[in-house]
């Protein structure tokens, strides 16, 4: 018989594992995931805009691969049984080998009256959500400052001129880029009309816009939550060994450290660089290598060979700034910014080169050294 090799979440992470290990393995290799499609979850700034993105059903993804695709809600695993329970099916689908990479979601709750109040951007329901509500205009109060909310900033305030939009952090507005990068992060948010708050707190959401920590209400008619992510409680649940944001603990190459038949790969693992070094950040970029490490492992030991560690670099981080502008921001091998920056249209079109190539990468997944 057959072993068998079950994936769960077809993200970036989960759909480049189930190819690989389908194509290096001579296993029985089953994919899950709760939608038929793929999500390009670095696109759904530009859905909430009102963009539309490439429809790409998984079924022609995965087409030829020989991977057995089951579209379906993960409810529990079964450690011990080694079963996965689904929503909708009645049986449960057992394992030989899991492939854990259910991803993450936005987190409204450390906020009261986020959940009722605030959109997110996180998921592709999310982002619809967001682009039917902007459609009525008003203003848009974005929270976060990160790479997520500086995005969804730029896209809506491009797409949509005749919103007011405004960008609240708690922290300094682009801390963790360069100096040139924020001096041009400011020239395109002046350009654009964005209103930026930063070294504020936000106290609590309600309808009529945000609550500050000192009690000043800043006034919105739509709130954009991007700050904050949160995994599934599956694992923890499961019993595997998690962190305290409930993320599967994994070795460096990407297999559980308490349960030796599964790995975890993307948002819903944390994994390391080699010698218990620095985490890697929740991000596409480190979700496609590691799929690719935690896939050579596999294969690597149904064969009997002892599989290489997970090896990576940061190279740049890559944020768009609408359609016609983009900041690409080059930094040390530990993710810490350098001075380098490409900022205008060349940056724009570096990061939808970047973007665009995650397609052909899910197409025809190959084994190869990725850098960030």
């Amino acid at each position: 018989m057959a072993t068998r090799i079950v994936v769960l979440g077809a993200g970036y992470s989960g759909l480049i594992a189930a190819k690989l290990a389908a194509k290096r393995t001579n296993a029985a290799v089953t994919l899950v995931n709760a939608a038929d499609r793929f999500v390009e979850r670095v696109r759904l700034h530009q859905l909430a805009s009102g963009q539309t993105p490439r429809d790409l059903p998984l079924a022609d993804l995965l087409k030829g691969t020989g991977v057995d695709l089951v579209v379906d809600r993960v409810t529990g695993i079964d450690a011990a049984e080694r079963t996965v329970r689904l929503a909708r099916e009645a049986r449960t689908l057992g394992y030989d080998v899991l492939i854990y990479a259910l991803g993450s979601q936005a987190d409204l709750d450390p906020v009261p009256g986020a959940a009722e109040h605030a959109y997110a951007v996180a998921g592709a329901e999310d982002a619809l959500r967001l682009r039917d509500r902007v459609a009525a205009g008003g203003t848009v109060a974005v929270v976060g400052g990160g790479l997520t909310g500086i995005e969804a900033a730029t896209e809506l305030a491009e797409t949509h001129p005749e919103l007011k939009v405004r960008l609240v952090t708690s922290g300094r507005f682009g801390e963790a880029l360069s100096e040139r990068a924020r001096r041009h992060l400011g020239r395109v948010f002046r350009r654009l009309g964005i209103e930026l708050r930063d070294g504020v707190r936000v106290a609590e959401v309600r309808a009529d816009g945000l609550v500050l920590t000192g009690g000043e209400h800043v006034g919105a008619d739509t709130v954009v939550w991007t700050t904050g992510f949160r995994v599934p409680p599956v694992a923890r649940e499961a019993g595997f060994a998690v962190d305290a944001r409930g993320r599967m603990i994994v070795d460096e190459t990407l297999r559980s450290v308490s349960h030796p038949e599964v790995y975890g790969v993307g948002d819903a693992a944390a994994a390391r660089l080699p010698g218990g070094g620095q985490e890697l950040r929740m991000a596409c970029a480190t979700g496609l290598p590691a799929a690719v490490r935690a896939a050579g492992a596999l294969a690597d030991r149904l064969a009997g060979r002892e599989p290489k560690p997970l090896r990576f670099r940061y190279l740049n981080q890559c944020v768009s700034l609408g359609r016609r502008d983009g900041l690409i921001q080059f930094v040390r091998a530990d993710d810490s910014p350098v001075e380098a920056v490409l900022t205008g249209r060349v940056a724009a079109f570096y990061k939808e080169l970047i973007v665009r190539s995650t397609v052909p990468a899910q197409r025809h997944p190959v084994v190869t050294k990725v850098v960030s």
